[in-house]
């Protein structure tokens, strides 16, 4: 019985070492700002830009996109809400794809989950101006100016 004890202390105090020793990097959270234009028939194409706010930093972005089914007019929309697991301001950067039961009203306000290759997950919601009937697919790409 004693044996076991010590083996049971012994591995308990290497864990308990290699957990201190071995910090992973931890994803923190920052707040996200975006104005995005689009139109098309057919075809959707859009552009805009806004600033990622981490860790007390502004960082501004460009943003470009393209969606494919359905679309006609033109819509601007402000969006604000939360990019979830960064390391870095970088991680930010890719492209987006719409993830869960996200969405966006043609028309007032609108919400949408977006997710890059590198797990970072876009929250945002706001209101939409012009008049755009959408029924497409389509990812956002997203670049640190």
């Amino acid at each position: 019985m004693r044996s076991y004890s010590k083996r049971f202390i012994g591995a308990a105090f290497l864990v308990l070492l290699a957990s201190c020793l071995a910090t992973p990097s931890r994803a923190d959270s920052g707040a996200v700002r975006v104005v995005f234009t689009k139109g098309g028939f057919i075809v959707g194409v859009g552009g805009g830009h806004g600033v990622l706010t981490f860790h007390g930093r502004h960082y501004p972005f460009n943003v470009s996109g393209m969606s494919v089914g359905f679309t006609i007019g033109a819509s601007t929309t402000q969006l604000s809400g939360r990019a979830l697991n960064l390391r870095s301001p970088r991680d930010l950067e890719g492209t987006y794809a719409v993830i869960g039961a996200g969405g966006a009203l043609a028309a007032g306000a609108g919400g949408v989950q977006l997710q890059n290759e590198k797990g970072v997950i876009l929250q945002l919601a706001g209101g939409k101006v012009g008049v755009e009937l959408s029924a497409a697919v389509g990812g956002v790409t997203v670049a640190l100016r």
